[in-house]
């Protein structure tokens, strides 16, 4: 792929709206950020289509926030992964990670399905939004582990607006992202019953988002394809990204929160943290860790 075509196709996320206002959609391109995932975390199989869509359905959810707001999805189960969380911004910074990366899933037991993985348990979706002390969060019952009807669930339970979800993560033999992305629709206010019920019944009929990425559809097209027979109107197009804000600064500020006990047992070596989200791999030198003992000390007198 030339260097222009490779800027071309880079991960995005394009927002329209029908032009009689009837429904809203985004569609998301996520390859290289669930490949870094991957890569971050040596991510099984398993958990790279995971949390690859969950990180995508972040992006998309995401969307719909203003500036710096944040929102962010976990799922804790009684499965072999775990835990999955994943965070994104209306700016397009995604990350995430599961608890247990390398999980897989025996698929020769009978009736065994990709929604084991997380197993029974809990959806949370919270959202961090300006001008409010404490995130909104709402939880439901994880309903079938495979994160599309799960956040479909959600959207119709907490937050009433029936919506259409499709995204998935398709997987090379050498088990790294060939593509990946994923479609929302949302109905707005007032809309005709009729034209949901049209697109609900179109979307299954769709290729998967990773294949119509790979026959080189990209998401302007991919959204016109989802939106069809209807006209759309282009709202925004920004780029989206693995990205995580961890740094040493704020590691040595979570130190300084432990007890003057727990810091004494530190002094006199290095500490290297790792970031969950990312993997990053942070030191705090042993003489900047006698510093935040030598602070902790001073407020006990």
């Amino acid at each position: 792929m030339s260097l222009k075509k490779e800027f071309t196709f880079k991960d995005r996320l394009i927002k329209g709206i029908e032009e009689n206002g009837q429904f809203k959609i985004s569609v998301v391109k996520t390859t290289d950020v669930v490949q870094t995932a991957k890569e971050n975390h040596g991510l099984s199989v398993l958990n790279t289509v995971l949390l690859g869509r969950t990180l995508t359905a972040a992006m998309l959810l995401a969307s719909e926030l203003k500036g710096e707001e944040r929102l962010k999805i976990r799922l804790e189960g009684n499965g072999p992964v775990g835990m999955i969380t994943a965070e994104a911004n209306r700016v397009g910074e995604i990350r995430g990670y599961v608890l247990n990366p390398a999980a897989e899933l025996d698929y020769s037991r009978q009736n065994t399905t990709i929604g084991d993985g997380i197993g029974l348990g809990l959806l949370t979706v919270s959202k961090t939004l300006y001008n409010e002390a404490e995130p909104r969060t709402s939880t439901i019952q994880i309903m079938e582990g495979d994160i599309l009807s799960d956040l479909a669930h959600y959207m119709a339970q907490s937050e009433q607006v029936l919506s259409a979800f499709l995204m998935d993560v398709s997987i090379r033999d050498n088990g790294d992202v060939e593509q990946a992305g994923g479609i929302l629709i949302q109905r707005l206010p007032d809309a005709e019953e009729s034209v949901m019920e049209t697109l609900q019944s179109r979307l299954p009929e769709l290729p998967d988002v990773p294949e119509l990425l790979a026959n080189g559809d990209y998401i302007d097209v991919i959204m016109e394809k989802a939106s069809a027979p209807y006209n759309i109107r282009e709202l925004d197009r920004q780029p989206v990204h693995f990205f995580c804000r961890c740094n040493p600064d704020r590691f040595k500020n979570a130190l300084s929160l432990l007890s003057y006990d727990d810091l004494k047992e530190l002094r006199g070596k290095d500490q290297e943290m790792v970031c969950h989200y990312c993997g990053k791999r942070h030191t705090v030198s042993k003489k900047e860790i006698g510093s935040i003992v030598e602070s902790a000390q001073a407020k006990l007198n």
